[in-house]
């Protein structure tokens, strides 16, 4: 029978290729390892995937665990490169800072204490959790991937003022329905309704978007969107146009296919946005007045 190898978490994290502090902070989130008195020790799960303590003259007491834990599935996936927002600030030209931000307004993390957590939607992205092993405060790390993500590059190329506005773009909403109204805030906007919905969020010290492109590969754009919150907002009032009403229930379609935070508002609600509004975005967290 042969012998089983160890290796310690620093020898083991450097079989897989990967920094030892991440595979330490795995283990420590997957509950194979504890920390008290800034010492690690081995839990009961630990010891039962093959986890040890191993005496050494020159090291002391440390933790090893067998060599085959390499290609275990629960590691492998920590093979993948993964970015935090400061790797990726320096591939745009950008501070961690900005990225978040951006990663914040798209909907893939929210702001903590301090920090950042992950949202639903941004664990879809394929972002893990992660926190400083020292001081706790959370962070996301995100793989290569994530610069391939359509809504994130024209994002980027927004903060950066690159972007420019797509011919399909154009069509929709400039030619069939322009933007002749001016909200109080300076948006212009294509009805009165929607007049009446930007005033009302402007005068409720609500920060608002007006026609945002949804964080999705389809080409698709909500009516108001509220950063705190991550809600969208969509006034359906042109009920007698087919156009309209295949759109419609194409855009309803992609909201409830990501998940996203919808309020949906009708004629009647718009003439009661008092009473209607302020219920609607309590509900997503959102408080007004």
């Amino acid at each position: 029978m042969s012998e089983i190898k160890l290796r310690s978490t620093s020898a083991l994290a450097k079989q897989i290729g990967i920094p030892s502090k991440e595979l330490f902070s795995k283990f420590l989130k997957d509950g194979l390892l504890e920390k008290s008195d800034d010492q690690w020790i081995l839990t009961s799960l630990g010891e039962k995937i093959g986890g040890q303590y191993v005496d050494s003259k020159k090291y002391g007491r440390y933790i090893a665990w067998p060599s085959s834990m390499a290609s275990a599935p629960t590691i492998e996936i920590q093979k993948d490169t993964r970015l935090t927002a400061k790797a990726l600030g320096t591939m745009y030209g950008l501070t961690a800072n900005k990225i978040n931000s951006i990663f914040s307004e798209l909907g893939w993390i929210t702001k903590y204490l301090k920090g950042w957590k992950i949202t639903e939607q941004g664990i879809k992205q394929g972002g893990i959790q992660d926190e400083d092993l020292k001081s706790g405060i959370p962070f996301v790390r995100w793989p290569e991937t994530i610069i391939s993500k359509k809504p994130f590059l024209d994002s980027i190329q927004e903060v950066k003022g690159e972007s420019e506005m797509s011919p399909a773009k154009k069509v929709e909403f400039r030619e069939k329905f322009e933007a002749k109204q001016r909200a109080t805030d300076g948006h212009f906007v294509r009805s009165k309704a929607e007049m009446l919905i930007d005033n009302w969020l402007y005068m409720a010290e609500i920060v608002h978007a007006y026609e945002r492109k949804l964080p999705v590969e389809e080409n698709v754009y909500c009516d108001f969107y509220i950063p705190t919150g991550k809600v969208y907002i969509e006034y359906w009032g042109y009920e007698n146009d087919s156009k309209y009403l295949n759109r419609k229930k194409e855009k309803i379609e992609i909201y409830k296919k990501y998940g996203f935070n919808l309020i949906e508002l009708q004629d009647q609600d718009v003439q009661n946005l008092d009473d209607v509004l302020p219920r609607m975005l309590l509900k997503f967290g959102v408080k007004a007045y």
